[in-house]
């Protein structure tokens, strides 16, 4: 079991340290060396865990899958308004990547690299297909506006595509603001948008974080 566990933890280093590397320099340019160096592991020690910079990639994107899955289980429970869920679900999203190196990591790998994230673990692809869903059914109950819902859901996902490369998307001490639906300045913008909902006239444009 002491075995295992230092197995596990040694694994968690890995994808962190990778991960760091992967977010500041992109697939191409990040070796298993590096990665390796970045722990004090040699390169024969990280083949034990991993055997190709690729699988690397790969678990990192197949975790961002499993944090999805628990950020939509979270916001869409039975019962729930979907206009509120889907719009609790975003700016959540939009939350974690500012403090979840690793989310943030795995979703530039998704964008930039797509064929490491082929079906069943593209990621990207499975959250518009959750958005899409989502959009449809504030639709069809909530009486969100009729805009195609695949393109509302490409929408979306563009957005957190931007983030990942901008200081709004990266910085972190400004999670608060996002831990409620509508407290993002930037995503009340969409939403009213998307909704044709007039903003409150007047007052300064609030900062960005």
């Amino acid at each position: 079991m002491a075995q295992q566990e230092r197995a596990r933890r040694t694994r968690e280093k890995v994808l962190t340290a990778a991960a760091e590397i992967f977010a500041a320099q992109g697939y191409e340019s990040t070796t298993l060396n590096t990665v390796a160096d970045r722990i004090g592991m040699t390169k024969g020690a990280l083949y034990g865990h991993f055997p190709s910079k690729a699988s690397l990639a790969r678990a990192l994107i197949q975790e961002s899958r499993s944090t999805w899955a628990s950020l939509r289980t979270e916001y869409d429970t039975p019962g729930t308004d979907p206009a509120a869920a889907l719009e609790g679900v975003m700016v959540a999203l939009a939350d974690r990547l500012r403090s979840d190196l690793r989310l943030r990591a795995a979703l530039r790998l998704a964008a930039d690299c797509p064929d490491l994230a082929n079906s069943p673990d593209d990621v990207l692809a499975e959250m518009h297909v959750s958005l899409t869903d989502l959009v449809r059914r504030a639709q069809r109950d909530s009486g969100f506006p009729t805009h195609c819902a695949s393109l509302v859901a490409e929408l979306l996902l563009t957005v957190i595509r931007g983030l990942l490369n901008t200081r709004t998307g990266g910085a972190e001490g400004s999670a608060d603001s996002t831990r409620t639906p509508g407290g993002d300045p930037l995503w009340r913008l969409l939403f009213d948008a998307l909704s044709g909902t007039p903003s409150p006239a007047g007052g300064p444009c609030p900062a960005l974080p």
